[in-house]
């Protein structure tokens, strides 16, 4: 850590660089710490066990927590607000800042999770304030969930800005999904040190409006359909959603919105002012019937969990919905890093019971990322004096490096950063030398977290591949003679009938091991097992090849007289 702080600027990840998702940037000026975002990836299927989300190791921030002036969440994806809670359970008092439908959801997943009252601050998507003694600015941005902003932090030598996610679109009504380009130039007028950029589409060509609009390519579905339409989507795609019910209003269909958790979304969008599904519309749970065919029903969903619930309708195992085979399919949830088996999955099943299965094309339908020239736009306006491109894989890092050289950036004002290094910043200048600090995954399995490299995964690993042998005796403690077993169990080891020697040969090796350690007055249970562990390992690995997780138990009992 620098000694002297005077204007002092220092910018790093622990999470989101060469990776979707797990975004969690910080931005440290001079002695105060700004946390930009707080989130999640899921992990890819097959390759973490049992794993159900990674988060950033977020030690460096529990280290430094006196610091932390404040956390602020730019909108409600999971990408950038997932990991909030496993914060919270290392900092519970830590200064949360984010926009009111945001602040909504983060209130009932505290509220699931049984944690009270937290420090949560809400602002305004376009705002001026101070945090301790730096000036914040916030600006409206459009992206796929409504009350989204990018952020603006005040150092001595200039903003620091980040982007967050972003579109342009100048032809949306909706307040709380416009894009502010006037915040941004007022912004841009007082000085950008560094801009902090998206690069999640910064490899496409042109602008994403208006191809991140549905309805052009849903309209003629909704036309043709003479029956029931099912729709995926994803509940954070509120831009989505609301375009799939105006258009089931068009068409003077009903829509039933089957995921509690969407439900409870539009309740919040509809409390805020910020959208109000037409009167009369929507069919309550209570109302709902599988026989009805003019009626919308949006399947929605969070992570591969909109996969899962459309594979058990597939299956017929659904409690609610009825698959038919004259309804006509959509999948508008394209899959997200770490679904895409579940996601392909599910679309083989829909195909096999429904006749008219549709899925949207992401090469025609946008998501609700910058896109080149949007990418362009923003650094135009900025002009910044560095830039800094975040928020994704490698190669979309480098092409939105490239972006900024193409327009005259030289090499060394392009800042392309991996999680855990350190840009520094001193009295406005970059210096060549890179600081580090700690950075990695964390596993969450349910409610508790796992070190990526601990015994929990490996053992997983062992029992995926090479199963398990459990095996055990019984002794009486005072003589230490053996009274019961050897019983040995094998799971997912040996498949072959005429393999039952080996498991006898298993049991002879535990039951051998105690009598030399006893017989030679060197008998300890611990060690014991340890001993026969190894030599049966041995033996597996020669007869078998395999190394499965071998389980000795000695029950030592003692027998009254």
């Amino acid at each position: 850590m620098e000694k002297n702080m005077n204007n002092i600027v220092r910018l790093f990840a622990l999470g989101g660089l060469d990776e979707d998702g797990k975004n969690l940037y910080v931005v440290e000026n001079n002695n105060d710490i700004f946390v930009l975002e707080c989130g999640l990836r899921y992990p890819i299927s097959g390759d973490t066990l049992g794993i159900e989300m990674i988060v950033p190791d977020m030690s460096y921030l529990v280290e430094n927590k006196e610091r932390i002036k404040g956390v602020f969440l730019t909108h409600g994806h999971d990408d950038v607000m997932g990991g909030l809670l496993y914060l919270l359970k290392q900092i519970p008092e830590v200064p949360i800042y984010t926009a009111p439908l945001t602040a909504l959801m983060i209130d009932r997943k505290l509220k699931k999770e049984g944690i009270g009252k937290i420090n949560l601050h809400r602002i305004r998507r376009n705002a001026k304030f101070k945090v301790g003694n730096t000036h914040i600015r916030t600006f409206g941005t459009m992206q796929s969930i409504a009350d989204g902003f990018g952020m603006a932090i005040k150092t001595e030598k200039g903003y620091v800005v980040y982007s967050s996610e972003f579109i342009v679109d100048y032809d949306t009504r909706r307040p709380s999904f416009v894009f502010d380009i006037t915040a941004i130039t007022d912004i841009a007028k007082e000085g950008v040190l560094a801009l902090l950029c998206e690069s999640v589409a910064a490899t496409r060509e042109g602008n994403s409006t208006p191809y991140h609009r549905l309805v052009n390519i849903l309209e003629p579905i909704f036309e043709e359909a003479k029956q029931r339409i099912l729709i995926t989507v994803f509940n954070q795609n509120l831009y989505r959603v609301i375009e799939i019910i105006e258009l089931a209003n068009k068409y003077n269909r009903k829509v039933f919105i089957y995921d509690e958790g969407l439900r409870n979304l539009m309740a919040d969008m509809a409390k805020l002012g910020y959208y109000h599904i037409p009167a009369g519309l929507e069919i309550t749970s209570a109302k709902f019937k599988n026989d009805d065919d003019n009626v919308v029903v949006i399947l929605g969903g969070t992570g591969d969990s909109i996969f899962q619930k459309a594979h058990r309708i597939a299956n017929k195992e659904d409690e609610i919905i009825e698959l038919r085979h004259s309804d006509t399919v959509i999948v508008a949830s394209p899959a997200v890093p770490g679904t895409e088996r579940q996601e392909a999955a599910m679309e083989n099943d829909l195909y096999k019971e429904a006749d008219h299965v549709l899925t949207v094309d992401a090469k025609r339908s946008y998501s609700m990322h910058a896109s080149i020239e949007d990418l362009k736009m923003m650094i135009y306006l900025m002009n910044p004096k560095y830039y800094v491109p975040v928020k994704g894989e490698y190669r979309q890092l480098i092409a939105n490096a490239n972006i900024a050289l193409n327009m005259g950036y030289q090499a060394d004002k392009i800042i392309v950063l991996a999680n855990g290094q350190v840009a520094i910043f001193k009295d406005g200048v970059l210096e060549r030398k890179y600081d580090s600090v700690k950075a990695g995954d964390v596993m969450v399995d349910g409610k508790d977290s796992l070190d990526a490299g601990g015994m929990v995964l490996k053992d997983r690993d062992i029992l995926s591949t090479d199963g398990v042998i459990v095996l055990g005796v019984v002794m009486n403690h005072a003589t230490k003679e053996i009274i019961g077993g050897p019983d040995v169990q094998s799971r997912g080891v040996i498949y072959l009938k005429d393999a039952d020697y080996i498991m006898k040969e298993v049991g002879n090796i535990l039951e051998n091991t105690i009598n030399t350690m006893v017989k030679e007055k060197k008998y300890d249970n611990l060690e014991a097992r340890s001993i026969a562990r190894e030599k049966i390992a041995r033996y597996l690995a020669k007869e078998t090849g395999k190394k499965p997780m071998i389980l000795p138990a000695i029950v030592e009992i003692n027998i009254k007289r």
